[in-house]
């Protein structure tokens, strides 16, 4: 379980197929606190450390996660958003994330505020149900509000601090972006379904 805040950024430094999955090695600072067999997000993805080499971790992404993230389309030199799982006994600063990426999006724009960013994003129209207006949701691994939701695109707002401490400030129009809804509203929906 994450918070969509992003503590840190990684660096790929190599990606290699085995069979249906890729193995994925990461620089970060956070290394020496990871252990094996602990999970982590990486762009909203949650992945298990495998194994630990100096500053460097590496994670395994299966075919499941490959066809459903943008984890499959990172290359050597990339940075990824990263966050250890939340501990119980602080406050939850973004919203409840599992890591669990529902599909991805495509940025249509980037528009500097004078001071931030508004960004654009297509997503796919069988997700309508589960973003609504001001409602949060988890993008790449960061917890944002999102406005001006139609029933195929949305809208974020991102302050400095975030476009200089995750990969946000690398996400341009023709980006491909993980999406992960809220799982209040995943239930919300599932109860309307069977109920």
């Amino acid at each position: 379980m994450f918070t969509g805040i992003i503590e840190s950024l990684g660096e790929v430094i190599t990606t290699r197929q085995e069979g249906s999955n890729m193995v994925i090695t990461v620089r970060s600072s956070l290394t020496p606190e990871l252990k094996v067999d602990q999970s982590i997000a990486h762009n909203g993805v949650c992945l298990t450390v495998t194994h630990i080499d100096n500053d460097q971790y590496q994670i395994v992404a299966v075919a499941e996660t490959l066809q459903k993230s943008n984890i499959g389309l990172l290359t050597p030199g990339q940075l990824v958003n990263l966050e250890r799982a939340m501990l119980f006994n602080g406050r939850i600063d973004g919203h409840i994330v599992q890591g669990h990426v529902d599909a991805t999006g495509e940025c249509l724009s980037c528009t500097p505020q004078n001071g931030s960013w508004e960004y654009r994003f297509r997503f796919p129209e069988q997700f309508a149900g589960l973003i609504v207006e001001k409602g949060s949701i988890c993008l790449n691994g960061i917890s944002l509000t999102v406005f001006n939701v139609t029933n195929t695109e949305f809208s974020i707002a991102v302050i400095p601090y975030t476009y200089e401490h995750t990969n946000i400030s690398a996400v341009h129009a023709g980006s491909i972006i993980n999406l992960e809804f809220d799982i209040l509203g995943k239930y919300v929906a599932r109860q309307k379904t069977v109920g």
